[in-house]
């Protein structure tokens, strides 16, 4: 079996290394940062190739004799490469989280005969997987919630986080409206909004803030109150308003001394050398999902925790195994023909195949990534 992984920035890497381990897998991995993949090649058996993955023809050369696709890169880039994979006749599994509205490539993917599976991450992602799998065992579901946040175990000054992934994304759920349903109907606020604390053990006092994270659930799913927030270090979302609302967020160009600049890729490029993961730093990964419901006549609530912390022993961050691992569980699902429903695959769909649910939850469970998981009536 060949796969090729389309992006080998932090979880991308992992990814490759992760699939790489497995013997009956043959590994390609591309970027346009060599150093980067001498570096990986250097740790595990794989190929890899350096090339400029925003060159769409390109990309048609490079998937062509591979049997799954795995796409790693940023969101600006993501719509278009998954129509280009699709378009070639390739499975993928895809983290790239884009903006773009994935439905509307359906028909081609039905067409073509493909597995194209989207938002396959940790949160989209994961929390998607539970909800549908929840949502298949009792008879009607009426509220689903998520609080999920990547965080640095140490707390420096001035902004106590550090980006597991490309900055413009992490900006991007400051700026994008959020969106979320409550008594059956879309309610759309600002990003940043409506914030809570709220206490988990081992962790102390996270402040939980709307972002747009709901994402396909707002379409696939008839559940009356829906809700995504994330979480950050108490402070920070008072920081990242007063950025967009200065307009270091804006994506218009400005003009400087004659020459015009984006101020949201300047704010990036910033951001960057101060959210970037050194080698030597150590994350976690913390998530609640409450969902309720009916079975029988009866209210019902699972409920469910994770904390997830940086791998000591194999050097990777805690973002990047589970939004990473939950990737590679669902590949190695369609690569043995476990999974093969054709057309764009939400993660919720995934959850609603009891076989799948458990086989992903197994998987993690054997790279130490573990939920509690609580039902109760009410």
């Amino acid at each position: 079996m060949k796969v090729i992984v389309l992006g080998a920035g932090l979880v991308g890497n992992v990814i490759a290394q992760d699939l790489a381990e497995n013997s009956e897998i043959q590994v390609t991995v591309v970027d346009i940062n060599h150093e980067v993949l001498n570096e990986l090649s250097g740790k595990i058996d794989l190929q890899t190739v350096t090339a400029d993955l925003s060159n769409q023809e390109m990309i048609k050369v490079i998937i062509a004799d591979h049997d799954l696709v795995i796409g790693a890169l940023p969101g600006f880039m993501g719509y278009q490469t998954l129509k280009t994979v699709i378009g070639e006749g390739k499975n993928i599994v895809d983290i790239s989280f884009f903006e773009e509205d994935p439905f509307s490539l359906d028909e081609l993917a039905k067409e073509k005969g493909v597995t194209a599976v989207i938002d396959c991450g940790i949160a989209p992602g994961l929390s998607n997987i539970v909800l549908g799998y929840v949502d298949s065992l009792i008879d009607e579901t009426e509220s689903f919630l998520c609080y999920v946040g990547g965080l640095p175990q140490v707390r420096e000054w001035p902004f106590e986080y550090k980006a597991p992934f490309s900055p413009s994304d992490v900006i991007e759920e400051y700026i994008r409206l959020a969106r979320y349903i409550e008594d059956g109907e879309e309610v759309i606020k600002p990003a940043l909004s409506e914030s809570e604390l709220i206490e988990f053990d081992e962790v102390g006092t996270l402040e939980a803030f709307n972002t747009d994270g709901l994402r396909t659930l707002l379409r696939t799913f008839d559940i009356p109150n829906m809700k995504e927030k994330t979480l950050r270090y108490p402070g920070h979302i008072e920081k990242m308003r007063m950025l967009r609302e200065t307009g270091f967020f804006d994506k218009q160009l400005v003009e400087i001394n004659g020459v015009k600049i984006s101020p949201i890729d300047l704010t990036s490029k910033l951001l960057f050398k101060m959210w970037r993961m050194e080698p030597d730093d150590e994350d976690l990964t913390v998530m609640r999902i409450i969902i309720e419901g009916i079975k029988d006549d009866k209210k019902v609530r699972y409920s469910y925790e994770m904390l997830d912390k940086y791998d000591k022993e194999k050097e990777v961050i805690s973002m990047a195994r589970t939004t990473g691992y939950t990737c590679t569980a669902v590949a190695g699902l369609i690569l043995n023909g476990i999974y093969d429903e054709k057309g764009i695959i939400p993660p919720e769909y995934l959850g609603r195949n009891t076989e799948v649910y458990h086989k992903v939850i197994e998987y993690l469970m054997e790279r130490n990534i573990k939920f509690s998981e609580i039902k109760e009536d009410i």
